[in-house]
């Protein structure tokens, strides 16, 4: 019987909806086990083929669990906020609610091609209010919450205003944005709005003055991976640093948390070293620097207090505040050139940037332990985020300094003895300690020690531990992303009744800003609220006693990804995020697989959110993520060809170094093993229907190169095409094979048939000629063996995520079987449910031809039984003197005596021997015999 795979997957897809297969419930009898992918955003160009290969690895696990007797939940949404849908809004008028109906419905049509067991009755999606209303209730919670230390944990702001009424706010070890002193008369001495103000100081979603990346052209605040060389990634407008009141979320309260909790989870070394790096915990101190002549003082942040004597000069961030004040006025006009061009470049690129530029502000700083005058920069290379925005630069043993000081040719004080001050050599962390005052004689370490009791001795400082990590920027000027549940009163934040929301995004007559430069938002007729109503009302009804303007901005990309995993457990609940009992059964994920792209944004946030909703009782685990995968990339194989400049002729690629010619993408999709379709190609753009060719060999033969595969390149291959000419089974377990899931690997369609003739093997294993025949006859040794030789190896591969070897394993199974012509039912059978979570729609199709009439994924997986895989016999190596010259096969459980005895006695080895007697004789149990003369 043919294997008409259109045919089974069809059938089974339909049968798997149909008897919603992959629905999943809480039960307490069944040990649980949540397999999540990250949820992909629908982009109109659909998924090719990289898009995939986590979905798949997640469904073989999942499936796999499913089959060990676990409760498996294994569900799929859609990160559907985002710019990409509101730039094409834009560009045609069309809703983006309308686009992103149909990526969405596009997505959905291709996974379910591909035959994975997500329960689609859990869907979600960010832009729908049912979901966000969640999001909106986490920021008000956020908003009504502070950080204490103490506690370690979110507590709710009407406790810290009850203290403020009874002491102030000396002694509180709490997260703010700046340290405020005050008394409890001075507290209520406050008006509301005053009150309001300092509250914002303190919330973990707070308005705060930030640094962002503001794009003009496109009317929003960007993310750094957002920004390249200065434009931004979409479009390509110019972008620039600016001073912004923003929503933030206090990220860094929780910065040792996440730092900590980072050995409690099964992650990557490299993928926790990555958050290590991004949380940047840094133990120093403090100090205080006095400008001369000024009572101004810079506050400097070090983690070698010892290295102060080595100061030469102070470095201002270009953002700082002091940098106004320190600018003399003959340098101003110098200083705000310098401004002008650091505004256009992201923090990312001026960290990555290896040119030194900077400015002098034209004034000098005091050092407090040795008076000297330091003259004070300003240097694009120190961030207003990290520390305080001003350094001092100890150019011997410092990189950064190293090279600003040799640039503007300022001194260089060496502190270590015999340390060689090059590029090569700088953070000299041992040796004795010179050039130092009180510190000469003593070693790094004490220096270190001594320094900071000084410092404290002196009252020049303190000691602190400090945190790169840096609050979220959680404001987005634009249209297509959750409201924020705000209205504004005498200008502070209000929120709004938590059973009012959700706050639906309203409909615009046009996405861009306003005329005015508000966000789209400000475009909304009906956008204002009615705190006597308690809902949405026209805009020309702002009264500002009783109606008041809502927010403009919108969330940002992450707000909706934070805690969908959450969300998943209890997608249908309209009175709570998640419900207890729901919560406390799924509890966390406990394997994650997605992008290494997302090891720093989308991780870091979703760990502070959860942190955040363990804090107020809401999540019952205080990590979301027990085990993370992250795949590769599978790189598409892009095609050139060669255009003559200036003509509209292209010339084969082994002729191209006799012209002058412009390289140029071509779809892969109109070339075959590197020949171009020269009719296709011609028909793919008009500007190509008149074009000439200079061949080879009567040929077109194409360029190739391997790169990041996208619809630039032209040279995506779309899943569908490869499910439509050889079955998703095959693509699925093709996409395995091409190479290990945490590596980037090529596509490359070579393999692919290989792949393909295996799976047919595996259908005649069950038939003759037309015929279902499988026997039940008892299985050989043989059989047997290569059952369960399989079956040790994909439990093992499957365990350790190596599922291209459980591919290869497959088919030396079947070559076995094939071989020994076993149609028994005892090993087929087996067979099926090995494969399953790999093939699913074969194995499905067989399972049931075998007689079964429930689902293969209710299976139980089987266990290998080691008596299978003992050997009869063993082959030996015989060696004289360490030599190898013949094998000899004994039984497996021969004696070493009978060994010994055999082998001498062998006539293969009379020649080796020459008569003599064996000085003595070494056996490795199954392996060797080495006979020393």
């Amino acid at each position: 019987m043919e294997y008409n795979f259109k045919e089974i997957e069809k059938r089974w897809q339909e049968f798997w909806t149909n008897q919603q297969i992959y629905k999943v419930v809480e039960n307490k009898d069944k040990p649980k086990y949540y397999v999540l992918d990250m949820f992909p955003y629908p982009s109109g160009a659909g998924l090719h083929v990289g898009h995939p290969l986590g979905y798949i690895a997640s469904d073989i696990y999942a499936r796999y669990k499913r089959l060990q007797g676990f409760n498996v939940l294994h569900p799929m949404g859609y990160d559907a906020y985002g710019l990409p849908a509101e730039q094409y809004a834009i560009q045609t008028g069309q809703h983006p609610s309308v686009t992103t109906e149909q990526n969405i419905n596009r997505y959905k049509e291709q996974l379910d091609k591909i035959g994975f067991s997500f329960d689609w009755n859990r869907e979600i999606r960010t832009c729908e209010p049912g979901y966000y209303k969640w999001t909106q209730w986490a920021f008000i919670q956020m908003f009504n919450s502070y950080y204490c230390y103490d506690e370690q944990e979110a507590r709710p702001i009407d406790e810290l205003i009850s203290v403020f009424e009874q002491q102030g706010s000396a002694g509180m070890n709490i997260a703010c944005s700046e340290e405020l002193l005050f008394t409890a008369d001075e507290w209520k001495a406050k008006s509301d709005v005053e009150k309001q103000e300092v509250l914002l100081n303190y919330r973990i979603a707070y308005l705060g003055e930030t640094m962002v990346n503001w794009c003009a052209a496109l009317g929003t605040v960007l993310a750094n991976d957002e920004v390249i060389n200065g434009l931004s990634e979409r479009g390509g407008y110019p972008v620039e640093q600016r001073k912004m009141r923003q929503w933030c979320l206090r990220v860094s309260a929780y910065a040792q948390r996440l730092l900590e909790s980072l050995d409690t989870i099964d992650w990557s070394d490299s993928l926790k070293e990555t958050q290590k790096n991004w949380i940047g915990r840094s133990e120093g101190a403090e100090m205080k620097f006095k400008v001369k002549d000024s009572d101004i003082k810079l506050e400097i942040f070090t983690t070698r207090a010892d290295t102060i004597f080595g100061v030469t000069f102070m470095v201002l961030a270009p953002e700082s505040d002091y940098v106004a004040m320190l600018t003399k006025a003959e340098q101003k006009a110098e200083v705000d050139a310098y401004l002008t061009a650091t505004k256009k470049r992201t923090e990312r690129e001026r960290q990555s940037e290896k040119k030194v530029s900077g400015v002098f502000s034209g004034s000098y700083a005091i050092n407090p332990l040795n008076g000297k005058e330091i003259p004070v920069w300003i240097a694009d290379y120190v961030l207003a985020g990290y520390g305080t925005g001003a350094i001092m630069a100890v150019p011997a043993h410092d990189s950064r300094d190293y090279a600003f000081a040799k640039h503007f040719n300022l001194p260089i004080i060496p502190l270590i003895e015999g340390c060689d001050i090059s590029e090569e050599s700088f953070d000299a962390k041992e040796g004795i300690v010179m050039n130092s005052d009180f510190l000469n004689g003593l070693t790094v370490k004490e220096a270190i020690a001594k320094t900071k009791e000084y410092i404290k001795e002196k009252n020049i400082g303190h000691v602190k531990t400090n945190y790169r990590l840096r609050d979220a920027t959680f404001s987005r000027q634009r249209y297509w992303g959750e409201p924020f549940p705000v209205y504004y009163k005498d200008g502070m934040p209000q929120m709004l009744p938590v059973d009012k929301l959700p706050l639906k995004l309203p409909e615009v007559d046009k996405f861009l800003p306003t005329e005015t430069g508000e966000p789209p938002l400000g475009n909304a007729v009906k956008w204002a609220w009615d705190t006597v109503k308690q809902e949405v009302v026209d805009k020309s009804e702002i009264n500002n006693t009783t109606i008041f303007p809502l927010e403009l901005n919108t969330m940002p990309g992450f707000a909706g990804s934070s805690a969908y995993y959450l969300r998943y457990m209890d997608p249908h609940n309209n009175e709570a995020l998640v419900a207890k009992d729901k919560d406390e059964y799924w509890r966390s994920v406990d394997l994650y697989i997605g992008g290494t792209e997302h090891a720093t944004g989308h991780l870091i946030y979703s760990r502070f959110w959860n942190k955040f909703l363990y804090d107020i009782k809401v999540a019952c685990e205080d990590e979301p993520f027990r085990k993370l995968i992250n795949q590769g990339m599978i790189q598409g194989r892009s095609n050139f060809v060669y255009r003559i400049n200036g003509t509209n002729k292209f010339v084969s690629h082994g002729l191209k170094d006799q012209y002058e010619t412009s390289e140029l993408h071509v779809d892969v999709n109109i070339v075959n093993n590197d020949i171009l379709d020269i009719e296709a190609f011609k028909a793919w753009r008009p500007e190509f229907a008149s074009a000439e060719f200079v061949l080879e060999d009567e040929k077109y033969i194409c360029g190739w190169a391997i790169e990041k595969m996208g619809k630039r390149y032209h040279n995506v291959v779309n899943p569908d095409d490869v499910a439509d000419k050889y079955g998703a089974d095959t693509l699925r377990m093709y996409e395995m094979f091409l190479g290990p899931l945490e590596q980037s690997k090529p596509w490359d369609m070579n393999g692919i048939d290989g792949v393909h003739r295996f799976l047919r093997r595996l259908w005649n294993l069950f038939h003759t000629g037309e015929e279902f025949t499988v026997s039940d006859e008892a299985p050989t040794k043989d059989e047997l063996k290569s059952l369960h030789k399989l079956i040790k190896k994909v439990s093992l591969d499957i365990e350790n995520f190596s599922f291209n070897t459980s591919v290869s394993a497959f088919m030396i199974c079947s070559n076995e079987l094939t071989s020994l012509k076993c149609n028994k039912r005892a090993i087929l059978e087996q067979l099926v449910i090995v494969i399953a979570p790999f093939a699913p729609h074969i194995a499905e199709q067989l399972w049931h031809n075998l007689g079964h009439t429930g689902s293969v994924c209710d299976a139980q997986w089987p266990v290998c039984n080691e008596e299978y895989l003992k050997e009869d016999v063993v082959n030996y190596t015989i060696s004289f003197n360490g030599k190898a010259r013949f094998t000899i096969e004994f039984a497996a459980d021969a004696a070493n005596d009978e060994i010994e005895k055999t082998v001498l006695a062998h006539e293969s080895s009379q020649k080796w021997l020459e008569g003599k007697t064996p000085k003595k004789v070494i056996i490795v149990p199954k392996k060797i015999v080495n006979i020393v003369l």
